[in-house]
């Protein structure tokens, strides 16, 4: 169930995840002050400053993140051995990140970017830099690093390029091949529109001028639009997932299989998108390696995000905020009715409205015709999958082309209020086709089970859901048996 899933992933997964960032590493400075007039000496306004402080950003914000999730966090880049590198060193001792993978080089100046606040407004940035790629020996370095952290385990790896030279091709291949001899996923927040280095990564999260940029015409923020062009993308590079990030809607999710997820944004006052990005990217990889499904981690990468978003400048999400966050969604939720009735797409909606809560779908479909123990048993375990079991009906008329003119013995009507009495069943919609493959295709639950000796790649509609799932029958029980022993009583004078 992807609430347990969720509930176990943020309580005792996410401390012993290892996670290694790679990439350009940066401060983070904010100067907040007070406006209220404009200078005398030029027409700007005066910010009288209130505070100062100083944050990690870049690959390092990603790093936090990580950090403040209780991930065993591990980070490598390059800094200057200059005032703000030694700030750096001091941020990161903060965290309790592990940063003896950052080479501090003298002719190198430390990353930073000042931002000037009046009240809650950015009114400027200042950006201390001198961008330069990484020479032989400070690739050895961070080779040399990586490789060694592999070897002890890693159970993902974050490239965070910012263009600033750490993220070099020769660099990435290397770090790309280690990961994928090992079977650890990598994601990479791009950078330019070159994306040919980041090959044989597991996940790249473009928002969608990144996406644009690199595909090479403007997107417009649908989901048409967005589909399109990862998939395009999956077809010219080598990627598992293409992760967008969407704004005010949301991640979208394309596989190379061709599967499609959305996940609208969680809704927040937003002050600062500021290191919003790097949220996503450090819940995607955590989520993923813990072995979250993909629909489990856009929930969270999202209510992640949406609390970044509320904040003021570069801030980490904190393991404490979600718990404390889905401790609040779960106190929401309440127990319904079963939905008996609905059309199916407003059973689509509902079905929906519980996946974007974090909730798993559980789809199964049959006639149910003469309830029995071995029904009851099939649709509990099936039940136990997720946290809502939808049945789909057969009508009375599809029953009656599939078994014969003298079926059903309980109308549709009888049947789905039968199946809506069942305290495990939320939902139930009669269709009127063979198969249920239409019906799924409005739907898309997460979860398809079948019952009997099928193989999941067998099953009609297994293109519409997240996963198939095959349980045995409870041997002895059917209705065709029921019916038989009926009809030999009537023949010997019994009934």
């Amino acid at each position: 169930m992807i609430s347990k899933t969720i509930h176990e992933f943020l309580n005792n997964k996410l401390p012993k995840l290892r996670i290694a960032v790679i990439g350009d590493i940066m401060v983070d400075r904010y100067v907040f002050g007070d406006v209220s007039r404009i200078s005398p000496e030029a027409p700007v306004p005066v910010n009288r400053v209130t505070e100062v402080r100083e944050v990690l950003g870049g690959a390092a914000n990603v790093a936090s993140n990580l950090a403040n999730l209780d991930c065993q966090v591990f980070l490598g880049g390059v800094a200057g051995e200059d005032t703000h590198g030694n700030l750096l060193t001091d941020l990161l001792e903060v965290e309790n990140i592990n940063h003896s993978g950052i080479m501090h080089v003298a002719s190198r100046q430390t990353t930073t970017k000042m931002r000037i606040l009046g009240g809650r407004q950015q009114m400027m940035r200042l950006d201390f830099e001198e961008p330069e790629p990484v020479n032989e020996k400070e690739a050895a370095f961070l080779l040399n690093w990586i490789k060694e952290l592999a070897e002890h385990g890693l159970d993902g790896i974050v490239i965070s390029d910012y263009g600033k030279g750490v993220c070099s091709p020769q660099v990435l291949a290397e770090v790309l091949k280690i990961a994928n001899e090992k079977g650890i996923k990598t994601i990479v927040d791009p950078k330019g529109n070159d994306w040919s280095k980041y090959n044989g990564a597991t996940f790249i999260t473009p928002n969608v001028k990144e996406l644009s940029e690199y595909i090479g015409r403007n997107l417009p923020n649908t989901d048409e639009a967005i589909v399109q062009a990862a998939k395009e993308t999956l077809a010219a590079v080598d990627f598992d997932y293409v992760v967008a990030t969407r704004s005010a809607k949301g991640i979208t999710i394309v596989s190379r299989q061709g599967q499609i997820w959305h996940n609208p944004a969680t809704q927040q006052d937003v002050f600062d998108v500021s290191g919003a990005g790097d949220t996503v990217v450090a819940m995607i990889i955590t989520a993923m390696a813990a072995g979250l499904t993909v629909r489990g981690t856009l929930h969270v990468a999202n209510a992640a995000a949406g609390v970044v978003v509320s904040k003021v400048g570069t801030y980490p999400i904190h393991r404490q905020e979600l718990l404390d966050l889905w401790a609040t969604i779960r106190q929401r939720q309440r127990q319904a009715d079963p939905i008996i009735g609905y059309s199916r797409e407003e059973m689509a909606a509902k079905i929906r409205q519980w996946q974007n809560e974090g909730h798993t779908v559980v789809f199964t479909n049959g006639c149910f015709d003469i309830l029995h123990s071995g029904h009851l048993s099939y649709l509990r375990d099936a039940a136990r999958l997720g946290d809502h079991l939808i049945v789909g009906l057969n009508s009375d008329a599809s029953v009656k082309r599939l078994k014969g003119v003298a079926r059903p013995i309980n109308s549709e009507s009888s049947r789905a209020e039968l199946m809506g009495a069942l305290g495990f069943v939320d939902g139930v919609v009669v269709f009127e086709e063979d198969t249920p493959a239409e019906l799924l295709s409005a739907l898309r639950p997460n979860i398809l089970v079948k019952g009997g000796d099928y193989k999941p790649e067998d099953v009609i509609g297994r293109e519409y859901v997240d996963k198939v799932m095959i349980l045995p029958f409870k041997n002895g029980y059917s209705t065709t048996g029921i019916i038989e022993k009926i009809k030999s009583l009537v023949q010997e004078g019994l009934l």
